[in-house]
C-alpha cells in the first residue's frame, strides 16, 4: 500500500533477482568454501572459543593423539579443562577473556595453591577455591550474582563458600559449542 509506483513494474528495487547476491561488483566470483577453508574455519572457531594460538593448540592435538580415547573427544575434553575455562564455567567470572585475566592475576587457588596459569589443566577431583581476600571475594561475589549459574554437570559449585569443584572428566556431550571435531583432526593431521 505504501510501495510507489515503481514497484508495480519489473523495475522494482525490492524485488529485484540480483538482490540475492552479496554486495559488490564481482559478486559472481565468489565462489563454494573450498575443503580446506571449511576445516580451517572449525580449527580457528575452536581456538578463538577457548583463547588459544595455535601453537598452544597444536600441542593440545598432539595430547589428544597420543591418548587411547577418540581424539576429537580427547581435544576437546582437554580444551574444556583449561583452568580459566573451569573458572568461567563455574561462573567465577562474567566472560571468558574475565576469567583469562582473573587466573593470571592470582585470585583463584587450586587445591589450596595459587595458580596464575590460564592453561593449567584440571583434574577430578580438583578443589577451585578464591583468593581469601576481601578484594578477590567481592570481584568474585559480583560475578556470581545472585543464585549463581547453572553448573555443567562435571562441576559443582558452593557460592556460599566460593569453591567450586570437578567431579568427573568432562565429555563431548558438555561441550556445548556446535563444532564438527573430525574436520578439525582432518586439518591438523595433515
Amino acid at each position: 500500500m505504501l510501495k510507489g509506483a515503481r514497484c508495480e513494474t519489473a523495475k522494482c528495487a525490492m524485488e529485484r533477482q540480483w538482490r540475492s547476491m552479496p554486495p559488490g561488483m564481482h559478486a559472481w566470483r565468489r565462489r563454494k568454501s573450498g575443503d580446506y577453508a571449511v576445516r580451517l574455519r572449525e580449527k580457528q572457531k575452536v581456538k578463538r572459543y577457548y583463547g588459544v594460538f595455535d601453537r598452544q593448540f597444536m600441542e593440545y592435538f598432539h595430547k589428544a593423539e597420543r591418548s587411547k580415547t577418540n581424539t576429537g573427544d580427547a581435544l576437546l575434553s582437554l580444551l574444556e579443562r583449561r583452568l580459566d575455562n573451569v573458572v568461567w564455567k563455574l561462573g567465577f567470572a562474567p566472560s571468558t577473556k574475565a576469567s583469562r585475566v582473573t587466573v593470571a592475576h592470582g585470585h583463584i587457588y587450586v587445591n589450596g595453591r595459587r595458580l596464575n596459569r590460564p592453561g593449567y589443566q584440571v583434574n577430578q577431583g580438583d578443589r577451585i577455591t578464591v583468593k581469601p581476600s576481601e578484594r578477590s571475594q567481592k570481584f568474585i561475589r559480583a560475578a556470581l550474582g545472585d543464585g549463581g549459574p547453572t553448573v555443567q554437570p562435571w562441576l559443582q559449585l558452593d557460592a556460599q563458600r566460593l569453591e567450586g569443584s570437578v567431579t568427573a572428566l568432562p565429555t563431548r556431550e558438555d561441550v556445548q559449542i556446535p563444532v564438527e571435531e573430525q574436520l578439525i583432526i582432518e586439518m591438523c593431521s595433515r
